[in-house]
């Protein structure tokens, strides 16, 4: 069972995933972006779906128009694990 992440570890994280922040509740990072349309917005999340697909951990998120919110967190371990990192980095990698 994967475990959460002690402050220090969360702290290390959060400085290499600048534009995502801490939330309480639940207790993992969220990230807002926004795209010009509506299709290109939902074409992100197609694409960030499959990657969650495979590594069988699924964002909380939102898509009004043109803006995604995204808050990674997991459930299982009660809060912000490696795997909501890893699942940042990937996003992050699908902008590039």
């Amino acid at each position: 069972m994967i475990g959460k992440l002690t402050g220090e570890e969360r702290a290390l994280a959060l400085a290499d995933l600048p534009e995502w922040t801490p939330v309480d509740d639940p207790d993992g990072i969220s990230r807002h972006f926004t795209f010009p349309d509506f299709v290109t917005a939902f074409g992100f999340m197609t694409r960030i779906a499959i990657l969650a697909e495979k590594a069988d951990h699924h964002p909380e998120w939102s898509n009004i128009y043109n803006r995604v919110d995204i808050t990674l967190t997991t459930h299982d371990a009660g809060g912000l694990s490696q795997r909501d990192v890893d699942m940042a980095h990937a996003i992050e990698a699908l902008l590039q």
